[in-house]
């Protein structure tokens, strides 16, 4: 009795299985419920030979009995791909303990599960049928011989146990439909998530083209024209252009001043970001504690920007609603990426529901759109009564590499 593979779709097996199946915990549950029954019902068949009672079948079965006990467990512990072999063996060793003693016809119950899970559907049922048989023919051995209650028992546990099989594939396919339903909504809402920022990032760059474009590149024409009106003036009159020219070109150098000022935090113009952090934490929650590990390096203007952000706003939340005994922010340059960590001691919330006090937290949807726009992590970890941790890390590109991107 061979089994055919898992991708041969014109013989699938009543029960699920393979790789995809395993996976699934319930039915990991369900398979080791049918391995206890096994052992148990095996036990259970040995138990009167093992006592010694008289009606005990021969001791021959005791042998047969741990020769199948161990070569069930050695195809349960390491499940082959084709296991025909393994399961004509403990046909076969069942077969024989039947002879030998109608007691282990309760046996085939499990064995009934284990047909319709390893075989395709075409040899599963004349399995369970000849299973089924050989447990008649083993009963009709008892005093009294076959009667109609004999055939009916076997033949009744034979159908529970393919309507049951069947009925559990139905539900985990059902379970396989609805899990592929929620990859897509998740998947989905990713994609959706994403575009968005990519629409943030596109409106700001056409913001940021329309300024330029009414402000500097007007300017730089400007320039351009007074140029090349200077070089064919006379002395007094180049020197006036010449003069116009530095006016045109000091009120653009206040421009870009001004784009760079409304792209920076005032907190970030004269203090590198760990002395702006530690300013940032004294000013708003006083007693808080900062700390700075590894050797800090030049990051990103985007970086920066976002680490102040979120240091302002979980910090902003301490001071208004965790009333907190202690507070810490750790910033740490580590290999390749630069972290964040803010906790604090207070009441903290489900971050499941919202906090406790019904607020509505718009600021973590924010520091996670930011930091997922840099490409890092971000992570909330809190409960009622036992504080908030907010983490977040952001991959370190050097300036030098980003110089280098922005040139290819």
């Amino acid at each position: 009795m061979s089994r055919t593979s898992p991708s041969d779709p014109g013989a699938p097996a009543a029960l699920p299985r393979g790789r995809e199946a395993s996976d699934v915990p319930p039915l990991r549950l369900v398979r080791l419920a049918f391995h206890g029954a096994f052992y148990a019902l095996l036990a259970v068949a040995l138990a009167p030979t093992v006592a010694g009672r008289p009606s005990a079948g021969p001791l021959a079965v005791l042998p047969l009995g741990a020769l199948l006990a161990a070569v069930y467990a050695a195809g349960t512990v390491r499940p082959a791909r084709r296991p025909g072999l393994w399961l004509s063996a403990v046909t076969a060793l069942w077969l024989a303990l039947l002879a030998l003693d109608r007691g282990f016809s309760y046996v085939a119950f499990p064995l009934f599960f284990l047909f319709l899970r390893a075989l395709p559907v075409r040899w599963a049922h004349p399995a369970v049928a000849a299973a089924t048989a050989a447990v008649v023919a083993a009963q009709a051995t008892a005093p009294g011989g076959l009667t109609v209650a004999k055939v009916i028992g076997p033949a009744a546990g034979a159908a529970v146990a393919i309507l049951t099989a069947y009925g559990y594939a139905a539900l985990h396919r059902e379970g396989q439909r609805r899990q592929r339903l929620i990859d897509d909504l998740v998947r989905t809402r990713d994609e959706l998530a994403a575009a968005q920022r990519e629409a943030g990032r596109l409106a700001e760059r056409q913001r940021l083209a329309r300024e330029i474009h009414d402000t500097l590149a007007q300017g730089l024409s400007s320039i351009v024209l007074l140029a090349r009106a200077a070089e064919t003036a006379e002395r007094e009159t180049a020197r006036e252009r010449v003069r116009e020219i530095g006016l045109t070109a000091a009120d653009n150098l206040a421009e870009a001043r001004r784009f760079v000022q409304a792209l920076t935090p005032p907190a970030l113009e004269d203090a590198p970001l760990p002395e702006a952090l530690r300013r940032v934490t004294a000013r708003t929650v006083p007693g808080a504690v900062f700390r700075l590990d590894g050797e800090p390096c030049p990051l990103p203007v985007e970086t920066e920007v976002a680490l102040l952000r979120l240091t302002q706003e979980a910090l902003a939340n301490v001071a208004r609603h965790a009333s907190a005994e202690h507070t810490a922010v750790t910033l740490a340059f580590l290999d390749g990426q630069v972290a964040l960590d803010i906790y604090d001691d207070g009441i903290g919330f489900a971050p499941g529901r919202g906090p406790a006090d019904g607020r509505r937290t718009f600021g973590l949807h924010g520091m996670r759109e930011r930091i997922a726009g840099l490409g890092g992590t971000f992570t909330v970890e809190s409960a009622p009564g036992e504080g908030t941790a907010i983490a977040a890390t952001v991959p370190v590109v050097p300036t030098g590499a980003r110089a280098l991107e922005a040139a290819a």
